[in-house]
């Protein structure tokens, strides 16, 4: 059976790329490309496509995790299947993907083998994740009250952009209360004192990428 793909990515020559790759592929067909989140929700909607390439950072507008929720919202169990295809590994991209409804998570450095395997294995309505991704989900497993929370890996990013609490509270419709408490949790889980050293370490330990 022909797998028929979608790549999203805002990259022509990523796109091009990937098409190569998985042209050398027997049973898959790339059907469609497109440039923004927007335009692979649309492209997902009108059918025809069992898998999509999505990556995650887009420029402006849609982020590819909002257009995997919107994929799969949309279309439940029935529907493609979103393969996410990124340079990041972030724990705050990995479990943003992963809460969206993404069935695989794989690293733009996978070799070609560990792709189409990974296309396959979200075709056929699987998990494809890759190792390191695997891992550093194991990781949260085995020590969930060191973890840092999706609200609290959010909470952070935003202080790692500069926003303020009260503009926090703003963008994530949380009362300013609410924020202060998520940066008590996380300093407390970091062992740190200061919004600066919040993000650091967390920098450091890609829970957040800046």
């Amino acid at each position: 059976m022909t797998v028929r793909l979608l790549l999203a990515d805002d990259h022509p020559v990523v796109r091009a790329g990937l098409r190569a790759v998985l042209a050398t592929e027997p049973d898959f067909e790339v059907v469609a490309e497109a440039a923004t989140a927007e335009r692979a929700v649309e492209l997902a909607a009108d059918g025809g496509v069992d898998v999509v390439l999505m990556d995650l950072q887009f420029g402006t507008g849609m982020h590819g995790a909002e257009a995997t929720a919107a994929i799969t919202a949309r279309h439940g169990t029935g529907g493609p299947r979103v393969l996410v295809l990124t340079t990041y590994d972030a724990d705050a991209d990995i479990l943003a993907a992963v809460e969206a409804g993404a069935s695989g998570y794989l690293l733009k450095d996978a070799p070609p083998e560990e792709l189409a395997a990974a296309v396959r294995t979200a075709a056929a309505g699987r998990s494809a994740l890759a190792p390191a991704v695997a891992h550093r989900l194991m990781d949260r497993m085995r020590t969930p009250a060191q973890a840092l929370t999706k609200r609290e890996l959010e909470v952070l990013r935003l202080v790692g952009e500069g926003l303020s609490n009260q503009q926090i509270s703003k963008r994530l419709f949380l009362s300013q209360a609410t924020v202060k408490s998520h940066l008590v949790h996380v300093f407390a889980k970091l062992g740190v004192d200061s919004r600066t050293a919040a993000v650091a370490v967390a920098t450091a330990r890609r829970l957040i990428r800046r």
